[in-house]
């Protein structure tokens, strides 16, 4: 059974091993790993129910590669190359990464790159707040359209904005009545767009109240481009998000690339979206299917068409300028260029884009992220942080089968975005504690509280919406990669919603401090869970939300 599983959960694990000749420095430590990997497939045995043996088991595999890493160029020296084989890798140097600590950071950063944007500003989110501080956002807009018309030379200026329909039209005052003035001025430079869901439709769509439609799906991605330089984050265009709702965000300043890659995908999803007009209707984009009018496996196969046809050509081109760039004879041009002083500074960091659009059956940051958690060997340390703890059930096994070390943050009840609310969306935080409480037991009932340790987020004033992960390798006191974007790693995110996020690997250490030092400043705000802790007055989970839970918990 042993042999059997380690064969099964590794292609990935295989590939390096038979990539390797004898010899070769490397043999020695992935032979270690088969050895690490058989063990702890004996130890799960000896301790976890028969179906936890399948954690590792049934995570996707990962197309094989088809040539061995190649040691020539600088793609070649980290362990994450496969993640290439599904989606456009970008070399770019870590002096044009940059990591945002503070929603004070991110609204001014915001403001800034949109009052100098000449080309394009492109932002994708789940929706645009109503208050003076979203107002202040138009503004900015507005100011930078009204300039680029009285700029000598005709403008190619253009706005494009990708919002979720449900989320963006809900109240009088909204996301749409927002917009509308920049649309109704500069008809040829704005596009609004308004993703729907194709599962919300016919009765379901009449009888669901207009708070509770969005949790059948959402365009949740959170992308805000300007010219050639991008911000991935989580947080959405709200006041809370610009001042006292802690999240994650990265700046990749002059990385044309990948601002060409997302203005690509914000412009697919917006084609398959509701286009939003001057008069505040919307209509189809012509020739394709309307979400939740026409026929849905024929928009959901459109949509995957027109989504899979921007990364596939994004990854060919990447493929051929890596080729160009450290196999062709261009090479030597480039060493002339570089002494000539033009030349970009060698790669040392890489970014990969991870889409997640289960309507679509588009699910390549569920396997990168599954490949991931099952890859991490003894000794790794792995951090990893939502807003909203509430894992698949195939993450959650991943973390209770595997042997690396992990700390979860996650936000405690008054820091949860819902505490205080009205109504039943009162008890979500409660719901959430009800989770994990489970989960935490759980991991006590295997003896895992040394490896698997929950920590809660607190801060007077401020909520929590801060996800993604570090991986630290063994032996490391410095990350060498995260992910950060949208993704909460629960039910919604994996099935239901539109996510993205990046990988980012990097061997430069001073942008491995950068991301240290983020997930140190969000950890050491937190408290570790332990059992006391759910005797607390403020864990007590009443009945019913009890009872209700599971019923709800892929709702949310």
């Amino acid at each position: 059974m042993a042999v059997a599983a380690a064969a099964a959960a590794g292609p990935v694990f295989w590939r390096r091993l038979l990539g390797l000749l004898p010899g070769r420095p490397g043999l020695a430590a992935l032979l270690g790993r088969l050895s690490d990997r058989l063990g702890r497939n004996r130890d799960r045995q000896r301790r976890r129910s028969p179906w936890l043996l399948l954690a590792p088991l049934l995570s996707p595999a990962v197309p094989q590669v088809t040539s061995p890493p190649c040691c020539l160029c600088p793609e070649g020296v980290h362990r994450f190359q496969w993640i290439r084989n599904l989606v456009p890798e970008f070399g770019v140097s870590s002096s044009h990464v940059r990591v945002l600590s503070s929603p004070a950071e991110f609204f001014e950063l915001m403001k800034g790159q949109i009052r100098v944007a000449k080309r394009r500003v492109v932002m994708a989110s789940l929706y645009l707040g109503t208050g003076p501080l979203e107002q202040e956002l138009v503004d900015c807009l507005e100011g930078t359209l009204e300039k680029s018309l009285q700029a000598k030379f005709p403008s190619n200026l253009k706005v494009s904005i990708l919002l979720d329909f449900t989320r963006g039209s809900r109240g009088r005052k909204n996301s749409r009545t927002m917009l509308l003035p920049l649309l109704q001025r500069f008809p040829e430079q704005v596009r609004v767009s308004l993703f729907h869901t194709p599962h919300l439709r016919g009765l379901l769509r009449l009888l669901i109240p207009e708070r509770f439609n969005e949790t059948i799906g959402l365009q949740h991605i959170k992308v805000y481009l300007f010219d050639n330089s991008v911000i991935l984050s989580g947080a959405n265009l709200s006041d809370s998000y610009f001042t006292n709702r802690q999240d994650r965000y990265v700046f990749l300043q002059d990385c044309v690339e990948i601002a060409d890659f997302f203005t690509e995908l914000v412009d697919a999803v917006g084609d398959v979206s509701l286009q939003l007009q001057g008069d505040d209707t919307v209509q189809v984009v012509d020739g394709m299917v309307h979400p939740y009018k026409g026929d849905r496996a024929e928009y959901c196969k459109a949509a995957n068409k027109r989504v899979m046809d921007v990364i596939n050509s994004a990854r060919t081109r990447q493929q051929m300028l890596h080729a160009q760039t450290f196999h062709g004879n261009s090479l030597l041009t480039q060493e002339d260029a570089a002494a000539a002083g033009d030349r970009r500074p060698a790669p040392d960091t890489w970014i990969y884009p991870l889409i997640q659009m289960k309507p679509f059956e588009i699910q390549i940051d569920e396997m990168v992220t599954e490949t991931l958690l099952t890859e991490a060997e003894r000794g790794a340390k792995i951090y990893l942080t939502t807003g909203y703890f509430n894992l698949t059930q195939a993450y959650m096994d991943l973390v209770l089968g595997t042997r690396a070390e992990y700390q979860i943050l996650l936000a405690s009840p008054e820091v949860n975005g819902f505490f205080g609310a009205k109504g039943v969306a009162g008890a979500i935080p409660a719901a959430y504690v009800h989770i994990e409480r489970q989960f935490y037991s759980e991991v006590c009932s295997l003896g895992q509280q040394e490896r698997v340790q929950l920590q809660e987020y607190w801060r007077r004033g401020w909520t929590f919406h801060a996800k993604g992960l570090w991986l630290y390798l063994a032996g490391s006191s410095l990350p060498c990669l995260t992910l950060i974007g949208s993704p909460n790693f629960g039910y919604r995110s994996v099935h239901r919603d539109l996510e993205a996020q990046i990988a980012i690997v990097t061997e430069n250490q001073a942008l491995q401090q950068q991301l240290h030092q983020e997930q140190e400043q969000l950890y050491l705000r937190s408290g570790v869970v332990s059992s006391a802790t759910f005797e607390q007055p403020s864990r007590q989970v009443k009945l019913w939300v009890k009872m209700v839970t599971p019923l709800i918990k892929n709702f949310f």
